[in-house]
């Protein structure tokens, strides 16, 4: 039997291969659960006609204490009648309501069709007397199986009393019984009395077979046959019904039980075989709840008993059926871990370990992206133990193993433009004003300087939700350091990009950790051939953070700076770069300036010059509600021409003669007025001539 639960986890081929197996139809447009409720009902059905039926109503015969005894005349003491009996005659109405006429003819006298005379019988009445008792007590004998078999069918109302016999008629046919053994062992040979069908076990007495030793009791044989013709010679004729009744032979017994006819010769007693009774049919077989209970193990032959071979099955292999992913960090002792994302490449127990034989055949290092396979720990080990190595970068292991390091790549300008406004649905007027006068490229180094409260954050978001939407080949990363939470969220929520964060009630060693890895990861993707760009924000917290972190070198600049705190966030920051040859890291990092402190102003300096291109916001533009904030004069691109068509480049050339003499504010309102009224930058040049 199955159940629901075992058929739900089941998938529909299996379920339709059970359902072939038991027999069951299964239509083409059956959905799954209409094949589990079809295969209950058709296994429910099959065990309730296998169900085994209960037990029938037995008869449990009564074990009596045998007792070995002799009798000599009325002096002896018969324990077979009780001692407290009464004598007198007993009562004849003995049936019960629910007798059937049936039993009544089972207690008259087989004599009475034989003539009464007086005097001694001839042997051919004798032989007509035992065939006439041994018909009656067959025919008995055949009423009682009758009453039995009717007695056990299962019906709830049944009475116990139905089809069977008085206690006298038992009496009577017991007598009568003796009495023809007793004529037919001298006449004829003993038959064996016919076992009926319903008797499931063998009677010991049924299997025993006389031996030699039947000889010492013929002699008592014959001498109680010679008492008992001798009594029937000398006995007058007496009604039927007294003779024949055992109250008759109650009322001849002494007050001690005994019977007064007693010879006390022994011939009255004689002790054929001594047999055990083993009443099988007194077994249970079934239990309380109708059951069918185990018999006992018979002899089994010795090709039987001996044990099978039990194949056992091999265990399930679960190696390579988990597969995963991470970015690889590599220890210091030569094996790694494969950090996850969603923990923002710190440790956690979702790390996959890497042993040192894939690091050294592989050529891994740190910051590699892995997609793998991995298998189950195994007892006393803590984490997942990589298995196999499908993919490393996007790329087949084969083909990264003698890829050429990041530092020894060939650094070029940015030739190839990053569309900003292709999109109707990411362009508005951030994405046209930094597409016309701070054009990115691929590989740009780019700085957004900004005072705090003037959209740099806003601004950032647009230029990468117009990056993702229309240069699906370029892998965005958005890194924010020391931010704080809910822009974490909001970033998370609303740009289409990888966003790491570490925000500012973190340690930091967490930031320089977290940007230490993002930075290894854009490379490893690089020297593999992709297009990578990584949003900072800010810079100049994470110069903060390195600064907090490097150990006192003696040397201390304006403001507290170390003199070689700012040397990793500049690494970080230069490494940005169009490679030769395909691979591109583009860096888009803002820096805060006008704070209030020493340390900016510093951090601020040292970044200025090392930027391709550089896009400064205006605290004045933004106190007058005018978004985006920028600097238009201030604003602009290295190596532009590399970037944009020549039409294109004549046109802005005159655009920037004509705003130079103005202020930010009005250089602003100018250019928002007119890319208001066009629907496009191309749309707006066109419009100049006018």
């Amino acid at each position: 039997m199955y159940s629901k639960d075992e058929l739900s986890a089941k998938s529909v081929v299996q379920l339709k291969d059970l359902a072939k197996e038991i027999g069951v139809k299964i239509k083409s447009g059956d959905n799954k659960e209409t094949i589990i409720y079809t295969i209950l009902d058709a296994l429910a059905e099959a065990s309730a006609d296998g169900a085994a039926q209960k037990r029938k109503r037995t008869r449990i015969a009564s074990k009596k204490e045998d007792r070995v005894y002799s009798v000599h005349g009325i002096e002896g003491e018969n324990f077979d009648v009780m001692k407290n009996q009464v004598n007198g005659p007993a009562a004849t109405d003995t049936t019960t309501e629910g007798d059937t006429p049936q039993a009544i003819p089972a207690t008259v006298d087989p004599l009475a069709a034989f003539p009464k005379h007086r005097g001694r019988k001839s042997k051919a009445e004798l032989e007509a007397i035992a065939a006439a008792k041994a018909a009656a007590i067959k025919m008995q004998q055949e009423g009682m199986k009758a009453a039995e078999n009717t007695a056990e069918l299962p019906t709830e109302n049944a009475d116990h009393t139905d089809n069977t016999e008085s206690p006298t008629e038992q009496a009577a046919v017991s007598e009568e019984e003796a009495m023809a053994t007793a004529l037919a062992s001298n006449e004829q040979p003993t038959e064996e009395a016919p076992v009926s069908d319903n008797q499931e076990t063998e009677i010991p007495e049924a299997q025993f077979t006389a031996d030699g030793s039947g000889n010492d009791n013929s002699e008592l044989i014959a001498m109680l046959q010679a008492k008992m013709n001798a009594h029937n010679e000398n006995s007058t004729p007496a009604e039927p019904k007294e003779n024949n009744t055992p109250e008759s032979a109650v009322a001849e017994t002494t007050p001690d039980g005994v019977w007064s006819g007693d010879p006390g010769d022994g011939t009255d007693f004689i002790t054929v075989v001594d047999l055990p009774i083993e009443d099988q049919a007194a077994m249970p077989t079934y239990d309380i709840f109708d059951r069918p209970m185990t018999p006992a193990a018979t002899a089994a032959p010795a090709s039987a008993q001996a044990p099978k071979e039990v194949s056992q099955e091999p265990e399930y292999d679960f190696t390579d059926i988990i597969s995963a992913n991470g970015v690889l960090e590599v220890l210091s002792d030569g094996y790694g871990f494969l950090r996850s994302s969603d923990f923002n490449y710190l440790s956690s127990p979702d790390d996959i370990y890497v042993a040192t034989n894939f690091v050294k055949r592989y050529g891994l290092k740190t910051g590699d992206v892995i997609q793998c396979h991995v298998r189950p720990p195994h007892e006393g080990e803590k984490y997942f133990p990589l298995t196999s190595i499908d993919k490393i970068n996007g790329r087949d292991p084969s083909d990264v193993r003698d890829r050429v390091p990041f530092e020894h790549l060939t650094p070029l300008f940015p030739n190839e433009k990053f569309e900003l406004c292709g999109d109707r649905r990411t362009t508005n007027l951030s994405t046209r004003i930094v597409d016309l006068f701070s054009p990115i490229g691929k590989g740009q180094r780019a700085l957004i300087v900004a005072q705090p409260k003037t959209g740099k954050t806003i601004l950032m978001k647009d230029i990468a939700n117009a990056i993702a939407a229309n240069h699906p080949e370029a892998y965005l990363m958005m890194l924010l350091i020391d931010e704080r939470p809910e822009e974490v969220t909001d970033m998370a929520r609303t740009v289409n990009a990888e966003v790491i964060a570490s925000t500012f009630d973190e340690p930091a060693e967490r930031h320089v950790k977290i940007a230490g890895i993002v930075l290894e990861k854009a490379k490893r993707m690089v020297e593999c051939g992709h297009d990578v760009v990584i949003f900072l924000d800010s810079i100049t917290r994470l110069a903060r953070a390195y600064n907090t972190v490097a150990p006192a070198s003696g040397k201390v600049l304006t403001g507290g700076v170390d003199a070689n705190a700012l040397q990793k966030p500049k690494r970080f920051f230069g490494a940005a770069r169009n490679i030769e040859n395909g691979g591109s890291l583009t860096i888009i990092a803002t820096a805060l300036i006008d704070t209030g402190s020493k340390m900016d102003e510093v951090i601020f300096e040292e970044f200025k010059g090392t930027g391709n291109m550089e896009l400064q916001l205006d605290r004045s533009l933004s106190n007058k509600r005018i978004f985006p904030a920028v600097n238009l004069v201030a604003s602009s691109t290295r190596r532009d021409d590399l970037l944009q068509d020549k039409t294109t480049l004549d046109r802005m050339w005159i655009l920037r003669k004509f705003i130079s003499d103005m202020n930010p504010i009005e250089a602003m309102n100018t250019i928002h007025k007119s890319m208001q009224q066009t629907r496009n930058n191309e749309e707006f040049l066109i419009s100049m001539n006018s």
